[in-house]
């Protein structure tokens, strides 16, 4: 499977938090997630005066532009495309073109690299969230959006539970 890059898609100004949402909801209704990993619309603090006060707002960084961490291919372009809202990726013609590393650091954008004492089959216990204090049994490991699944008793049954890395702890 080919990795997955962070591309710009165009919007119509004032749409991209609708399209953000309207990317997301399609990326759950279609199982995406593990094409479509991550949709930004990047922000910045700005400091207003206003009415002799100061005050730290958020503002779009670039107004009329989503970015989206995914791996491309005829369906995942299809989706992006096809939403409403957006008017076409960044690049020549119809070809995306993926941001470079040199692109994305000025955006606050890095790659983590994050290391996990844990592997498939081990006993974790979650240190924090909803499941805190659950003991399970490690099933998968996502590294690229930095997620475990679990396997947690709930009811008397065996439940799939993601849980983010720093929320997990080996036994």
């Amino acid at each position: 499977m080919s990795e997955a890059k962070w591309y710009v898609v165009h919007t119509y100004s004032g749409y991209e938090n609708k399209v953000k949402a309207d990317i997301e909801k399609t990326i759950e209704n279609r199982r995406l997630e593990d094409q479509i990993l991550e949709v930004r619309v990047p922000l910045q603090d700005v400091v207003e005066m206003k009415n002799g006060a100061e005050r730290v707002v958020q503002k779009k960084m670039f107004p009329g532009y989503v970015l989206l961490n995914m791996i491309m291919n005829d369906d995942t372009w299809y989706v992006v495309r096809n939403t409403r809202g957006v008017t076409g990726f960044v690049g020549p013609g119809s070809k995306p073109v993926p941001l470079t590393e040199q692109e994305m650091l000025p955006l606050g954008i890095r790659k983590e690299e994050v290391r996990i004492d844990f592997k498939e089959g081990d006993t974790v216990i979650v240190t924090g969230g909803a499941w805190e204090n659950t003991v399970g049994v490690v099933s998968a490991i996502n590294e690229q959006k930095h997620v475990v699944t679990i396997n947690v008793e709930l009811f008397g049954r065996e439940t799939p539970v993601e849980i983010g890395f720093a929320e997990v702890k080996k036994m």
